[in-house]
């Protein structure tokens, strides 16, 4: 026998190696034992179902830190570019000035704190809500335990089935030599002989039909537990065995194990707690709300057309220093004094103001030369809002009725599940004990019908009966013996669904 995890990986091989040492493993390869823990285990690990409910818990987890975070101040930068093409600027009265292109960058960074009473209530509402997804996974697992065990035991009912078949097989052998036995020495028939040749055809065609029962119910365990047919459907040996031992459970006690332990239940009773925190968050929008401001930012702007900067910075300097030479010619008309020297120069124009100076020519090149990170700065800002809606065209009373609704109709909700759980409960353990009972029943029937065999045998041996009463009694004890393995089973599964129903193991 080889362990079912070594076979797994063995199948996890890359292709070449497989293909390498496939006549070797085949050679050693006999059979694949899986217990029920290890399709458990391996249900847990690969069952697409049970994956899917896995993959509500990292949302449910990240759902809290984002309520927590909600408390915490936010923060945002930004960053910008741009351009402007070239084009005039109309300066009104029919005067108009060409522009010069220029690219633009900025930056902002902003902090953001704001203070609700439905942010305060975040959290704890996000914990409800984690929690019942947690009870949800739980119920994924109890579920996904029921059908692995039920389907084991499917399995292992199908091949005691085919136990039986074989049984009948050989008993169906025993009567179609006796009777050709018989038929030889003229105490039988030929009409015998057919009749038990037909007989064992249809023993025949039973077991098959066994067979192929017990194939189809490993392979729909295999597929329960989300994993591939690792070899051949008849190498496939369940291992683990079940004996039939009386319930000692008490329904009392399985009605309080089932209210605390029941998945679907905790998780609808932590939504309703949910519920219940979404009231009052709904009410804290009748309350004042706090929120907090404060930004820096920046900017540039830097023209792509130097000389039409240049050139409108010459023709302004060029028209204050001809007013500073009327004003010179003004005052020393007048004898007043205080003329400027040299007019040109104060304006940074060369003599004669055909040009700037290169000092102020340069100046103004590197203070154009901006784009994209030599920003100016604007001034930090800040300010504090404290906010309380007056009339909001009643949404806060309407969000507050719908809060309200959802409340009741999770109360109902888990009063409902209560009472399905304890009604299955119930039934499950009505169940339970009429399908321990039925075991005695079928075994007495199944010692009957032996017992029945075994006359009728002799009578046939004898003479005294015919083939007919004998094939009539083997096929009921065919059918006593399958009825006693369905009842052992269905006891079996019986305890699967009320273990289920509960919520936990019982075992």
């Amino acid at each position: 026998m080889i362990a079912w995890r070594s076979l797994l990986a063995a199948a996890l091989l890359a292709p070449s190696a497989i293909a390498a040492q496939d006549s070797t493993t085949t050679q050693a390869l006999s059979s694949v034992t899986i217990s029920l823990t290890e399709a458990l285990q391996q249900a847990r690990a690969h069952s697409p179902t049970y994956r899917q409910a896995l993959n509500d818990a990292p949302p449910a987890r990240w759902g809290v830190r984002n309520a927590y975070g909600n408390l915490l101040p936010s923060i945002s930068a930004s960053s910008d570019i741009g351009y402007v093409g070239s084009g005039q600027s109309n300066l009104g009265g029919g005067f108009t000035q060409a522009t010069s292109p220029f690219l633009t960058s900025g930056y902002s960074l902003g902090l953001e704190w704001q203070v609700s009473g439905r942010a305060l209530a975040g959290p704890a509402q996000q914990r409800a809500l984690q929690q019942a997804t947690y009870e949800d996974i739980v119920g994924a697992a109890i579920s996904l335990t029921a059908d692995i065990t039920t389907q084991y035991l499917n399995a292992l009912q199908a091949e005691a089935q085919v136990g039986v078949s074989r049984q009948q097989v050989r008993r169906n052998q025993d009567f179609l030599q006796l009777a050709r036995a018989r038929h030889k020495v003229g105490q039988a028939t030929l009409l015998d002989v057919r009749q038990a040749e037909v007989t064992k055809g249809t023993s025949d065609v039973a077991l098959l039909r066994a067979v192929q029962a017990g194939y189809e119910a490993r392979l729909e365990l295999l597929r329960l537990m989300g994993v591939e047919l690792p070899v051949a459907i008849d190498r496939i040996v369940l291992s683990d065995s079940f004996p039939v031992t009386a319930p000692t459970v008490q329904l009392d006690t399985l009605l309080a194990l089932a209210e605390r332990h029941n998945p679907a239940l905790r998780s609808l009773q932590a939504r309703e707690h949910a519920a219940d925190l979404d009231v009052r968050a709904a009410k804290t929008d009748f309350l004042p709300s706090l929120s907090f401001r404060a930004g820096w930012s920046g900017f540039t702007q830097q023209y792509t057309n130097e000389n039409q900067l240049l050139g409108q910075t010459l023709a302004q300097a060029q028209s204050q220093a001809a007013d500073c030479q009327y004003n010179n010619s003004v005052r020393s008309a007048l004898s007043l004094g205080g003329e400027v020297p040299d007019c040109y120069a104060a304006f940074g124009l060369v003599n004669g103001g055909s040009a700037l100076l290169d000092p102020v020519s340069s100046q103004i090149r590197q203070q154009n030369s901006v784009f994209p990170f030599r920003y100016t700065g604007q001034p930090f800002s800040a300010n504090l809002v404290l906010s309380l809606p007056i009339f909001t065209g009643f949404s806060r009373s309407l969000r507050l009725s719908q809060a309200r609704a959802q409340q009741e109709d999770a109360d109902e909700e888990v009063r409902a599940r209560r009472l399905f759980v304890r009604s299955t409960v119930q039934a499950r353990y009505l169940g339970l004990q009429t399908a321990y009972q039925a075991i005695a029943v079928q075994s007495s029937s199944r010692d009957a019908a032996r017992d029945q065999l075994r006359l009728a045998q002799d009578r046939y041996r004898l003479g005294a009966g015919t083939a007919l009463e004998l094939s009539d009694a083997q096929t009921a004890v065919q059918r006593a013996e399958g009825d006693y393995v369905t009842s052992v089973y269905d006891y079996h599964k019986a305890i699967a669904t009320l273990e289920a129903a509960v919520g936990r193991s019982l075992r």
